[in-house]
């Protein structure tokens, strides 16, 4: 998901666990198409609920510092 697409869910009314749910699952679902591969089989790691929403919240965070 890219930045924009997040502010614009959260100004529609998602929560941060929500969009925290589904950042999570498309990181995810990237992580395992990456990860068919043999040569790749060991590169990156699949996320946590909170390692997602950390992210959701900066990038919330930083639109609002950015914004007033």
């Amino acid at each position: 998901m890219e930045k924009e697409e997040i502010i614009k869910k959260w100004k529609q009314g998602l929560s941060k666990e929500m969009l925290a749910k589904i950042y999570k699952s498309k990181y995810n679902q990237r992580i395992k198409i990456i990860r068919s591969s043999l040569e790749n089989r060991h590169k990156g790691k699949f996320i946590t609920n909170y390692e997602a929403l950390e992210y959701i919240e900066k990038i919330i965070y930083m639109y609002v510092k950015g914004e007033k």
